[in-house]
């Protein structure tokens, strides 16, 4: 059966990609495997000028040769004990500048070299590496980001290379203070972010997907996308039904909730340049698509590979699930005194949040609000029945076969929701709620359904939030359209392909007073390129209210934080023209701002850091947590975590 979709699309004039890969670095402590598995290209352990490429091939070595990432790269150490004296080490024979200092007995075997190469200001060596940046065809030179080199030391580096390199070399800031006290130097600087905008590839989900290539120039109602196809895309759409892989021509966030949902599904998904070119000789035809974090392959799929899926799905037993429930608990719930426990009927959502607030975590404020249960949204739909209205459409064959006509009558049947006749005492209850716990304040009106925010399904984008509600009538409404979002499209093909039953998804609300936030985003727990580096956090964030940092229409600013070296690197800055703000009669407004700019200050990217530990730690630290916050006069807030869907 194919499926009809029709999206809202968003136009992707993207100046910066978010590719945190793209940006990599020579790391000091370890390497790509088969690095230096080989015979140096030269006997001499350093020289003392380059002055020509062939110079400096022969000191470099190459991280991921013949693929889109390689980066030729060279060590290099500053004497300033010896009137700066630099060294460009045969970086194919030594391993860490420390290998070569000890080696060639300019420190003694002992020394505590860490804090005086990195940490000290008054230090007698400079170290770092100048790299071959291909996207923008410049050497650049760059320190380890956790390096506390001083300002006069990045001039005295800049003028030591500059002055016995054979070409320019601009200078590469891996951190906020590079990047701080290199801006008034007046050196030329190569930023994370020119680097990354000429790429060709990037891996937002690895993985390996078989079936049929399918490649769309305009994503519309008139396009049937089948379960079993691998998407060309040349525009990011806000969601998508479950598919066996995507492929985007144009880059986007890697928390956008495509991105997101992709890694639920376990498929590839990639950002290639130009595919729909690329790969034109294999539209229509099955095809192997492979993503690993340095390269593709995709191959026209024989009769092998064809059976060896066939066999692999039968496998999997995919058999109808019904999310876990609990339709007996009637009761409105405090946020504050809702434990993760009771997600089986304020969903998880809610729960999760409820449990973020109950712990009273220093840093951290979660804010007031209260979860109306599953029961009371069974206990409307069996009154007006709609359970019945429900089951007739799924036995009606056009509806079944007919994507057009099935989304025509869920908007229909969401319509009839809106419209229905709402229970008095629970308005009362609601409105009640409102006044005592949110003090009559302007309420997010948001999903809390047992079918998202799961460990292999997080349902990211599927259900709806109705923002700054100030009114009781508008408040109740916000309700039924909550409820009725159960019946998006988006969401039920989404249950339909990952064989979760209608008939057993329940839908909470969670009602949550609104905080006019100076920024906000979404974080999660870990480097979602690299998993070799532990303890990193990975934040997005963008000015205003961070309802559309996950939506993927614009790069936000994207940082890195690294426990290896306690340092905060900037992979992107936002790429903003507007932002979204509270309107003061209710809902939301998008007022303009100005160019590219800083959303976070290091202090602040420290404090979330320690925040998305601490929910990590409360969660039982083994699962990674994706969690959307917010930033206001000094607090930082949680307004969702859930478990980050990783297959990597």
């Amino acid at each position: 059966m194919k499926l009809a979709i029709k999206l809202l699309i968003l136009a992707c004039s993207l100046s910066v990609p978010a590719l945190a890969q793209y940006t990599r670095k020579p790391s000091p402590t370890r390497e790509p495997k088969g690095v230096m598995n080989k015979k140096p290209d030269s006997k001499k352990r350093y020289l003392s000028e380059i002055g020509s490429r062939k110079d400096f091939d022969l000191m470099a070595r190459v991280y991921h040769q013949k693929t889109p990432y390689a980066l030729p790269h060279a060590m290099f150490i500053i004497d300033r004990k010896k009137n700066n004296r630099i060294y460009y080490i045969n970086s194919q024979k030594y391993r860490f500048h420390k290998d070569f200092l000890i080696g060639n007995y300019l420190v003694l075997k002992g020394e505590d070299l860490f804090n005086n190469i990195y940490i000290k200001e008054n230090r007698r060596f400079i170290v770092g590496t100048i790299a071959w940046q291909s996207t923008v065809g410049k050497f650049t030179f760059e320190y380890w980001e956790g390096d506390m080199v001083p300002a006069d030391q990045i001039k005295t580096t800049h003028d030591v290379i500059n002055s016995s390199f054979y070409e320019k070399v601009s200078f590469k800031p891996n951190s906020n203070r590079h990047e701080e006290l290199s801006a008034k130097l007046g050196i030329p600087i190569v930023t994370s972010s020119e680097i990354s905008k000429n790429q060709e590839y990037l891996a937002l989900n690895t993985a390996t997907g078989v079936g049929r290539l399918h490649i769309i120039d305009k994503l519309d109602d008139t396009v049937e996308i089948g379960y079993n196809e691998i998407l060309v895309l040349k525009e990011v759409p806000i969601s998508l039904p479950p598919v066996r892989g995507i492929i985007v021509t144009k880059p986007s966030t890697p928390l956008s909730h495509v991105n997101l949902l992709a890694k639920g599904w376990g498929i590839p998904n990639a950002y290639i340049k130009d595919a729909d070119k690329l790969f034109k000789e294999f539209d229509t035809w099955w095809v192997k698509f492979e993503t690993t974090l340095t390269d593709y392959k995709i191959v026209r799929a024989d009769k092998r590979i064809l059976d060896e899926e066939k066999k692999r799905r039968e496998a999997l037993g995919e058999v109808i699930r019904t999310p876990e429930s609990d339709l007996s608990v009637k009761d409105l719930a405090l946020l504050r005194k809702t434990k993760k426990s009771q997600s089986i009927s304020y969903g998880a959502k809610a729960a999760n949040l409820g449990e973020i607030a109950g712990a009273g975590m220093r840093g951290i404020s979660v804010p007031n609000g209260f979860s109306i249960p599953f029961y009371n949204y069974d206990e409307f739909m069996k009154k007006h029945g709609f359970y019945e209205e429900m089951k007739d459409l799924r036995d009606d064959l056009d509806f079944v076969h007919n994507p057009r006509y099935r989304r025509q009558k869920l908007k229909e049947f969401r319509e009839k929701i809106q419209a229905a006749k709402f229970d008095p005492e629970l308005r009362k209850k609601i409105l009640q709620m409102w006044k005592t716990e949110a003090s009559g304040l302007g309420l997010f009106v948001r999903s809390s359904s047992n079918a998202e925010d799961l460990p292999d399904f997080s349902g990211a984008g599927l259900y709806e939030t109705v923002a700054n509600v100030k009114q009781p009538d508008a408040i109740i409404e916000a309700v039924k359209t909550v409820w009725g979002s159960l019946w998006n499209f988006e969401a039920y093909e989404a249950r339909e392909r990952n064989f979760i039953s209608h008939e057993g998804t329940y839908m909470g609300v969670l009602m949550q007073i609104g905080v006019k936030t100076e920024s906000s985003g979404v974080m999660i727990t870990k480097d979602p390129f690299d998993a070799e580096n532990k303890g990193a956090i990975y934040i997005s964030a963008k000015r205003g209210l961070g309802i559309k940092v996950v939506d993927g229409k614009k790069i936000a600013e994207q940082i890195l934080y690294r426990r290896s070296s306690n340092a905060i690197q900037v992979l992107t800055r936002s790429a903003e023209e507007t932002l979204l703000t509270f309107d003061e009669k209710g809902g939301v407004k998008e007022v303009p701002i100005d160019g590219e700019r800083n959303v976070l200050t290091d202090e602040v990217s420290r404090r979330l850091v320690t925040a998305a530990n601490k929910i990590k730690r409360l969660f039982g630290n083994r699962v990674h947590q994706d969690i959307e916050w917010g930033y206001a006069a000094g607090q930082i807030y949680i307004f969702q975590a859930r478990p980050f869907i990783d297959n990597s």
